[in-house]
């Protein structure tokens, strides 16, 4: 049994270091020499074809693929990556089997391969890999586009599965607090359900019923309460967030109680809010990944949509590395605070870590009160709930941003 322990540990070790490590390893173990069971062969090859310099099939350095022996992924190997995609999924957990993947793209410069249709069906869908493919878009030949979109489909509805309860709970939880609450409106008065409930308090006599409570219609269900603003920085480091916000907007649209407005940026602005509403799929094909970066001028798109200030909600998602006037940008913003919009700026909304982004812009938007930090996605409905509820949106950032820690 120890045995076995002790060559399972050192076939990990193995795994991890490669096959330059095998060496080391075996003067070391004081035991056999380490040999890999036939499945560890295999997960071998899929490690080695991305983390060694060789191309996965014992080749070295010097195996004519170039100076660096980075042959795998070049020329038309499609059907090989395929293969190789199958035997990382078949042997590897979905966590490791989304950072192999990513690995693949960034290292080896597989991307140009997610254009075979063969390979596309292999790959694990997830949300790296979305980015990398919207990032693309604009190549992706007309026989890979319906695969593309059914790939993009499926991590959207997982993203969706994932959020929209909490969020729905969140923006109903806010709103619905009168809810039956005597409201001093008689247009407001639900007088079948009125009547209905009061049926017992029949005054026979009199011929009248006296009502000892009157129930009102939910005005969140017939009205739009909030308008809420998500205004989207479509820079290339932006893309998980993107992402995200995407598919949070669409949320946002399907509640009827908000009226909701998403937007994009780089330069230039777009609406997307129409696109958002009926397909969050459609929204990210609609979505342009790189360029420059303007978000004074967004932000002027954006205010038109602030009616009612103490009834909106603006959230900016960007690393805040502004390329526009950015002296107008800090002045718009807190003017548009101290009119009453409850304003946020996310860094970042993913499940990374510590996003890159201009500190300086950051804490200077915080001490004009608008609260500037990455959030995850599963901190978003506190966060939104809060702003709903009318709670000091600094207090509540710092909470969750050490919650999140």
């Amino acid at each position: 049994m120890e045995y076995a322990v002790e060559h399972q540990t050192l076939s990990r070790w193995r795994l991890i270091l490669g096959a330059a490590a095998e060496e080391e390893l075996n003067r070391h173990s004081g035991a056999d020499p380490l040999s890999l069971t036939a499945e560890e062969q295999i997960m071998d090859r899929a490690l080695a074809a991305i983390y060694d310099q060789t191309d996965g099939s014992g080749n070295g350095a010097n195996s004519g693929t170039g100076s660096h022996g980075r042959g795998a992924g070049r020329g038309k190997s499609a059907p090989r990556l395929a293969e190789w995609l199958g035997d990382v999924r078949t042997f590897f957990p979905e966590d490791v089997v989304s950072v192999i993947q990513h690995d693949a793209m960034e290292r080896k410069g597989w991307k140009q391969l997610l254009f075979e249709p063969e390979v596309l069906t292999s790959v694990k869908p997830d949300i790296q890999l979305v980015g990398t493919l919207l990032s693309l878009k604009g190549k992706i030949p007309e026989r890979t586009k319906d695969t593309a979109r059914m790939l993009v489909q499926a991590v959207v509805d997982e993203l969706i599965k994932r959020m929209e309860n909490e969020l729905r709970r969140a923006v109903t939880g806010a709103l619905n607090r009168r809810q039956h609450t005597p409201i001093s409106s008689l247009s407001g008065i639900d007088w079948k359900r009125t009547i209905q409930r009061n049926l017992k308090n029949y005054d026979t006599d009199r011929r009248v019923i006296i009502p000892e409570r009157f129930y009102y219609f939910d005005r969140v269900k017939s009205n739009k309460e909030w308008t809420v603003i998500v205004d989207i920085d479509q820079s290339g480091s932006m893309a998980e967030s993107v992402i995200w916000a995407s598919v949070i907007g669409s949320i946002f649209a399907s509640i009827p109680a908000l009226d909701t407005r998403v937007v994009v940026f780089d330069t230039e602005v777009v609406d997307l809010t129409e696109q958002c509403a009926n397909d969050p799929v459609d929204m990210l094909f609609g979505i342009q990944l790189g360029g420059g970066t303007n978000i004074d001028k967004s932000v002027a798109y954006c205010e038109q949509f602030i009616q009612e200030p103490g009834k909106t909600l603006f959230i900016l998602i960007s690393d805040l590395y502004e390329g526009g006037n950015q002296s107008r940008l800090i002045r718009r913003m807190r003017e548009m605070n101290e009119s009453g919009v409850k304003t946020l700026c996310l860094l970042a909304l993913s499940d990374e870590g510590k996003p890159f982004y201009d500190e300086r812009l950051a804490n200077t938007f915080s001490k004009n009160g608008t609260p500037s930090f990455a959030c995850t996605p599963a901190l978003l409905p506190e966060l939104v709930e809060g702003a709903l509820k009318g709670q000091d949106l600094t207090e509540l950032a710092k909470r969750l941003e050490a919650k999140g820690r």
